[in-house]
């Protein structure tokens, strides 16, 4: 079904008028016929301004003007209703479903620049550690014990010069040797960013009487 504006044109084309022609008949400007010609009603800030330029472009190309001009409203008509639609549907969004729509992309927004903020700390940070076992620091006449502790996954543990290895959980062991009085144990770590740590630990050995 052909628009108003392909109607105008194609009778104006096989008059062998140009756009120029039409402007100089009915003295308006080329850039308002055109915008007719394209449909263009919002170009035009008054629907009475578009039906007075249909009327006197149809009657210069011989056109029934009656008949241009019910297509126009059926055409303008359709557009309206679109927009009317859109407009509703915004309003029905208004004012507390929009509300809840904000808050949640505010919301997302929040979550995600804090999960980014988070793993960026993490990525500068030095790995930390964790002493699983044992859980005191004091012991009675006890050559040696086995420390148990728990780091990133992709951290190097060095203990006294040794490179010990953690399992897939980040988990490593180490029997430390004691000697009577203080004995301070110190594990050196490197994470996969280059950030090193140094964890000291004292354990106290006293002879049994």
């Amino acid at each position: 079904m052909l628009t108003v504006g392909e109607i105008l044109q194609k009778q104006r084309l096989n008059k062998g008028l140009t756009l120029q022609d039409i402007e100089k008949k009915i003295k308006v400007r080329e850039k308002y016929l055109h915008a007719v010609e394209e449909n263009n009603w919002e170009f035009f800030s008054s629907k009475i301004y578009i039906t007075g330029i249909i009327k006197n472009y149809s009657r210069l190309v011989g056109l029934d003007e009656k008949k241009i001009l019910a297509f126009f409203r059926r055409d303008y008509e359709k557009k309206e209703e679109v927009r009317f639609k859109k407009k509703v549907s915004e309003n029905y969004l208004a004012p507390e479903t929009k509300k809840i729509l904000r808050l949640g992309f505010v919301i997302l927004i929040l979550f995600f620049l804090s999960y980014f903020g988070y793993q960026l700390l993490l990525y500068f940070s030095p790995p930390n550690l964790t002493i699983i076992s044992p859980k005191t620091t004091s012991f009675v006449h006890e050559d040696r014990i086995t420390v148990i502790g728990q780091t990133d996954k992709d951290a190097t543990v060095m203990i006294s010069g040794q490179r010990i290895y953690q399992n897939k959980d980040g988990v490593f062991s180490y029997d430390f040797p004691l000697h009577d009085g203080s004995n301070t144990l110190s594990i050196e770590l490197t994470g996969a960013n280059g950030k090193k740590s140094v964890i000291k630990k004292v354990f106290t050995n006293k002879a049994s009487f």
